[in-house]
């Protein structure tokens, strides 16, 4: 994409209203525009008029690249985008240099320019000066639900549970009722100076139980029709996947998912790619005489980096682990291996 017949269109999105930065084929300076929040039409609007001046300026066709950050709004605009035509790209918020000082100035003017110069160093072919995010197709988008409710789901569980132990612990009780028998265990219960319950307490405790139950309910409702969905779509390439890896030692029917759903659906060029990914890439820190790796990045997708450490498939190491996937090991372990030492990293007993 030529920047010569090019315009270069970022939208620093926000809940109330995007700030729209625009910088015509041939022109030094960017223009600002600001639209009310979500009103597509208007933007859409905006990008033509755009690219008819800048077709008319230059008498022939342009193109128009249009970026944002990936972030809350999801990826439903850049489909829009493409589907009117326009080449639109998502950032990586994070991997966009800024300023190092302690103390810079944020504005969405600042963030703004600052996009349409990252898009223009990419699109020249600076592939380092920012990483672009692999938009998903609606269906593998929509794939990922059901292992992110259950996820959010056990986050809730796990709430209502340090909660119920938190209440019990200020009276001295370090045991939970048990939900098999809650209304004998509860009544039961007495506080470290050997009083019942106070009536309060129990009925909080009361309604802690059915959101628990409830909580519960929902898990096994969600793990339900996955494996259902899984059963009737036993020939698709993504379920067999889900399968072979089921088989594996340690990995269970949750992870298998996570890891097709939201890791192997995409290619990756190398190994590095895919450490880099789920967060367990090594940190090299080389400076004159010194040469080491430090702890892992963690700077990954959510969801499989936090999986990963435990998973044997991607391998569980000590903090100075030189951690890659399936087995492999670092060029660093190699090195020393190869000149009689030993790597500076052991597996943990279990994963």
């Amino acid at each position: 994409m030529p920047s010569e017949t090019t315009v270069y269109v970022a939208v620093e999105l926000s809940v109330s209203s995007w700030l729209v930065a625009a910088r015509s084929a041939g022109a030094e300076k960017s223009r600002l525009h600001r639209i009310q929040g979500g009103d597509t039409t208007t933007l859409l609007a905006l990008i033509t008029e755009l690219r008819s001046r800048a077709s008319t300026k230059l008498g022939r066709a342009v193109d128009v690249a249009c970026c944002f950050e990936a972030g809350r709004d999801g990826f439903w605009l850049h489909r829009l985008l493409t589907a009117h035509g326009i080449a639109a790209y998502v950032l990586e918020p994070t991997s966009i240099l800024v300023n190092r000082r302690a103390r810079r100035a944020k504005t969405d003017r600042l963030d703004a320019e600052g996009m349409l110069r990252v898009l223009a160093a990419w699109l020249a072919g600076d592939r380092q000066v920012c990483s672009m995010v692999r938009v998903p197709t609606p269906e593998e988008e929509d794939a990922k639900r059901p292992h992110r409710e259950r996820e959010h789901l056990v986050q809730e569980r796990l709430r209502i549970e340090n909660r119920i132990e938190a209440l019990l612990f200020t009276q001295g009780i370090r045991k939970r009722p048990s939900l098999r028998s809650w209304v004998r265990d509860v009544a039961e219960l007495r506080t470290g100076d050997g009083r019942e319950l106070p009536c309060l307490l129990r009925i909080e405790l009361e309604r802690l139980r059915r959101r628990l139950v409830l909580a519960l309910e929902l898990i096994h409702e969600v793990e339900a029709d996955r494996a259902e969905a899984l059963a009737a779509t036993a020939d698709d390439k993504t379920t067999q996947k889900i399968a072979a890896l089921q088989r594996l030692r340690g990995i269970g029917p949750n992870f298998a998912a996570v890891l097709v759903r939201e890791v192997l659906y995409r290619s990756f060029a190398n190994r590095r790619q895919l450490v880099s990914y789920v967060g367990i890439a090594p940190m090299p820190d080389q400076s004159g005489g010194m040469d080491r790796d430090r702890s892992i990045s963690r700077a990954g997708t959510r969801g499989p980096a936090r999986r990963s450490s435990s998973s044997p498939g991607f391998g569980c190491a000590t903090s100075r682990a030189a951690r890659s996937p399936l087995g492999f090991v670092s060029a660093s372990a190699r090195y020393r291996g190869a000149r009689g030492g030993s790597p500076s990293w052991q597996w943990r007993g279990s994963c």
